[in-house]
């Protein structure tokens, strides 16, 4: 039986260079997809430039519009519900408070919620702001 030459002392081999394209490239899809999965409570509002920490999470949030009309989670409500709600979400399942005011509203409304929340135990209140 006669070889065929230059073939007769090749190994087979496994390629792994197709095999990493497709592992990153499913890595970067599930990368996406967790972005797209993400849920926003609020409402959309012009914030303030600052620096400041991620928060991570079930939140109450809390959106303070230009003209000082408050909403719990895109819900419209009174700054006394607002703080009845976020203080009952406290007490039962330790979820926190995010308040996501505009640059045009009022400061007042924003401290007088926080002294609220505060006298009613709840412990982590954040002001969202933009980097």
């Amino acid at each position: 039986m006669k070889l065929i030459t230059g073939y007769e002392n090749r190994k087979a081999r496994f390629e792994m260079l197709p095999l990493l394209d497709i592992m990153f490239l499913i890595l970067v899809f599930f990368i996406y997809s967790i972005f797209s999965m993400s849920v926003h409570k609020g409402l959309k509002v012009d914030l303030p430039v600052a620096d400041g920490a991620l928060t991570i999470g079930e939140l109450n949030t809390v959106t303070i519009t230009a003209e000082n009309l408050l909403y719990l989670n895109k819900e419209e409500m009174t700054m006394d519900q607002i703080a009845t709600a976020s203080i009952a979400n406290w007490t039962l399942s330790k979820v926190p408070v995010l308040i996501k005011a505009d640059k045009a509203a009022s400061l007042g409304t924003g401290i007088e919620l926080l002294g609220k929340l505060k006298a009613g135990g709840v412990e982590r209140v954040a002001f969202q702001v933009e980097n």
